[in-house]
């Protein structure tokens, strides 16, 4: 296409993804605009980041620019840093062996390998541009812009999946999973984030190649999770990934309580994505704690009530064995960074402590660093499940408002009203006088 035909304007791209392509092409080698920032011009969108794609391999990238540093182990990258803003830089990539033992390719030569499931381990084989269009993955990402003659080549006819919508594999669907598992999370992310229908080729291995996901590596799979939860439409990706089979080789202590629509586990998951979402897209700040300590909270509880019943352990202790062992369960699916788990167990705890709240106890809670988000959680889980929680609930959300004064009034009005049955002060035990020794 013609820059008449396709519309792009320099403009509309970064300026130091130009600095990149122009000092590339100066060099004498070719580059390219690539992947979703192309598509994004075309439809109107503004692109997020800017990757550019050259026949120059990472070595002779590296060594046109000092700002460059070389990234990855399972297909090298050159990340290109202008302050804040990293231009990714790829060389194209080629066809892979089929195997290492092929006799007529020398070992030395071979720079690419397969698992016993097909996912590509190793990839770090370059190309033409045609190749490296056939080695993308779905049909709008294979489209690519010159900033030479200021051309878009569409390889893979990704203008017609635009128009009709359409996410779409270049290849055949399952070997393409195989290759790499998290492609089926891309294919949901991509439909949600453009508004597209996953076309019925590409959909229909996501369910039987679903467990796949296990073989990613858990550090992986936390930024992938990042992506489809925090993209401020989380609700709408989380029913599709449902929709597909893949909450469960991601969340499998999750996935049991999610059988039923309209549990109430699903509406608390579904509640707590819609807020994030609406924090997200009014700019509030949000923290991945929080949404893995809703999506984790149900079988927390199940996994508490259990070893009180089968251990015979108290509820405090029982809580927090059961607290351990989920996070531990997840982190082997799912890496939660110790900065977000040690949160996420902060919420989890305040759950205990905040029906707690005689004596001195109501206003120590206040202070808690992270006294907001446990209430906030609290708040979620009473508008859910009703009853004595939501009514704990509003308790909490009129205290923390109140001024000094009427705070002590709904102190002393709760230990009136039912002798402070719930978390009510606990009665000390009065200790025997001392005996003297004429008595």
């Amino acid at each position: 296409m013609t820059r008449g035909e396709h519309g792009i304007s320099r403009e509309d791209i970064s300026a130091n993804a130009l600095k990149v392509m122009y000092r590339l092409n100066g060099a004498g080698f070719e580059s390219y605009l690539v992947g979703g920032c192309v598509r994004d011009i075309l439809m109107g969108h503004e692109p997020k980041d800017f990757d550019v794609a050259t026949n120059a391999t990472p070595e002779q990238i590296k060594g046109l620019f000092k700002n460059c540093r070389l990234i990855g182990r399972r297909f090298r990258l050159a990340h290109i840093v202008f302050g804040r803003e990293i231009i990714e830089v790829a060389t194209f990539r080629g066809h892979h062996q089929e195997s290492d033992e092929d006799e007529n390719v020398p070992k030395a030569k071979v720079v690419a390998k397969r698992d016993s499931h097909g996912q590509l381990v190793r990839d770090n084989v370059f190309g033409s541009i045609e190749e490296d269009a056939e080695r993308r993955d779905f049909t709008f990402n294979a489209m690519y812009y010159s900033v030479a003659d200021f051309t878009v080549t569409d390889f893979a006819n990704g203008l017609a999946a635009i128009e009709k919508r359409e996410v779409e594999l270049i290849g055949d669907p399952e070997t393409r999973y195989r290759e790499d598992p998290v492609r089926m999370l891309r294919a949901v992310r991509f439909a949600v984030k453009l508004g597209m229908r996953i076309e019925e080729k590409t959909a229909e291995p996501i369910k039987p190649l679903a467990n796949l996901l296990q073989n990613i590596p858990p550090a992986r799979l936390f930024e992938e999770t990042l992506k489809l939860f925090l993209s401020g439409k989380g609700e709408v990706t989380f029913l599709m990934l449902h929709e597909y089979g893949l909450i469960e080789p991601l969340f499998p202590q999750l996935a049991p309580f999610l059988k039923d629509e309209n549990s109430r586990e699903m509406q608390f998951v579904r509640r707590v994505l819609a807020n994030t979402d609406e924090r997200i897209n009014s700019n509030q700040r949000v923290t991945p704690a929080f949404l893995y300590a809703a999506l984790l909270w149900y079988p927390v509880e199940e996994q508490s009530q259990h070893l009180q019943s089968e251990s015979g352990l108290n509820a405090h202790d029982a809580f927090n064995i059961a607290s351990g062992e989920v996070i531990s369960r997840q982190t082997q699916r799912i890496m939660i960074p110790k900065r977000f788990s040690t949160v996420v167990r902060d919420i989890w705890i305040l759950q205990q402590r905040l029906p707690k709240r005689f004596g001195r106890r109501a206003f120590q809670l206040l202070t808690h660093p992270k006294f907001r988000a446990g209430y906030d959680f609290l708040l979620v889980r009473g508008q859910v499940e009703g009853g004595d929680l939501l009514e704990l609930a509003q308790w909490w959300t009129h205290f923390q408002h109140a001024d000094n004064g009427k705070q002590k009034g709904m102190l002393n009005a709760l230990r009136k009203s039912e002798g402070g049955a719930k978390g009510g002060p606990r009665k000390r035990k009065r200790k025997p006088a001392k005996r003297g020794p004429d008595a």
